[in-house]
């Protein structure tokens, strides 16, 4: 018994001293930040002309750092940093040096371990109850809704080597691209349809909105291809979620959105959110979402849980599995948010992956990645999800990662 009131004295003395240091840091730790009335109408992300562009919102006065988040009743269980590492001195040290902007210019940075929200933190443009844009990190999210419709039985695993043409009743076969019906649905999720489209002929098919809807969309798409082949089914980041969009569509009860939204999104509490419609008609696959910090990381949570979320399987444990392992290797010439201590970059369904240095040791991650700096990371061999948001490309938050979080729980 001593020995226990000993132990809660000392994470109750550091927790005191850590907030007590916090108080004259410039930095926030009376509660985390809330939307206001005006801000909760405010949209991230414009989008003239197809090119999205952040719209300003006011910066925090003060940035928020907690290392004992609040307990929202939100479905996520919260615990102690101090209590986990004994000392979380290097992790506030850390947000002190992202409120000064030395890392990027990022809006929130939550850390799970063991199934448990340990950190959070909110900088400029962050609110705990504000949605922000997710960028690509929408296919992920669109990659999930396929693992959900696997569960329940309205695809297969099988299913995954079948035509995408296949599965779409109202395409004209005869008008469509030499090889179209080499494309499947993993090549699609894989990024390595084959699919040859000139800029000027997006820019083509772009302009007439109208000529999109529905299936029409691949009609378009397919006919406007160069001839596929196994030379040109290799990684090209770009064509491949529209297409997996239009199969949910076809194959689940009601409609694509409706799908999404009761079957994955509602299901995981998610209803602060936005996730606005492409010109077919269905929802955006590949970016266009907006979503909070916290559910967020409900996301990456349930990674770490194989699919199960509140002791329900909710996604796929065999199609998570081949989500995020990296089926393609695209090199280390250009990662995301790298450095020196990030290498082996490849790609899932949706999914990048990385391997992150520490004391000679590789440790596997994978990851939902946006472009602006958004990410929610998961490193399965220390049960650790990492979520970050922010508002410019300029950052080095993978790097960050493996050299300033990384540390901190491998040895707890």
């Amino acid at each position: 018994m001593k020995t226990k009131i000993r132990h809660l004295f000392t994470i109750t003395t550091i927790s005191m001293i850590c907030n007590f240091a916090l108080a004259g840091s410039g930095i926030d730790s009376s509660g985390a930040p809330r939307a206001t009335a005006e801000e909760a109408l405010i949209k991230h992300w414009r989008e003239p002309e197809l090119n999205q562009r952040f719209m300003d919102i006011p910066e925090l006065e003060k940035a928020y750092i907690s290392a004992s988040p609040e307990n929202l009743n939100d479905g996520i269980a919260v615990g102690n940093l101090s209590s986990r590492l004994g000392d979380n001195a290097a992790i506030v040290k850390l947000a002190k040096e992202i409120a000064e902007e030395k890392h990027g210019q990022l809006d929130s940075l939550l850390i799970a371990h063991q199934g448990e929200l340990l950190f959070e933190s909110y900088y400029r443009r962050g609110r705990i109850d504000l949605s922000h844009p997710q960028s690509s990190a929408t296919k992920s999210y669109t990659s999930l809704a396929v693992g959900r419709a696997i569960q329940l039985g309205y695809l297969s695993m099988a299913d995954l080597d079948k035509p995408v043409i296949s599965f779409l009743k109202d395409l004209d076969h005869a008008r469509l691209a030499d090889g179209a019906g080499k494309v499947t649905l993993r090549h699609a999720l894989t990024m390595t349809t084959g699919i040859t489209i000139s800029e000027e002929q997006w820019q083509q098919i772009n302009d007439n909105p109208e000529k999109l809807k529905g299936q029409q969309e691949v009609q378009v798409i397919l006919e406007t291809s160069q001839p596929i082949s196994d030379d040109t089914q290799v990684f090209k980041y770009g064509t491949g979620p529209q297409l997996i969009m239009q199969v949910l569509d076809a194959v689940v009860p009601g409609s694509a959105q409706n799908f999404i939204k009761t079957e994955l999104l509602d299901k995981l509490g998610i209803h602060n959110y936005s996730w606005k419609n492409a010109a077919s008609g269905l929802p955006e696959s590949g970016w266009k979402a907006s979503i909070t910090s916290r559910d967020m990381l409900k996301f990456g949570l349930l990674f770490s849980n194989k699919g199960k979320w509140q002791e329900q399987q909710l996604i796929s444990a065999a199609y998570l599995s081949d989500a995020t392992r990296r089926h393609i290797f695209t090199g280390d010439d250009d990662i995301y948010g790298g450095g020196k201590d990030v290498s082996r970059q490849g790609y899932g369904y949706y999914f990048w992956g990385t391997d992150l240095h520490h004391n000679g040791k590789h440790y596997p991650s994978a990851s939902a990645q946006g472009g602006g700096g958004m990410y929610i990371l998961h490193v399965k061999e220390l049960n650790l999800v990492v979520v970050v948001t922010a508002h410019h490309r300029d950052q080095t938050t993978q790097q960050m990662i493996a050299e300033r979080i990384l540390p901190a729980f491998v040895a707890s």
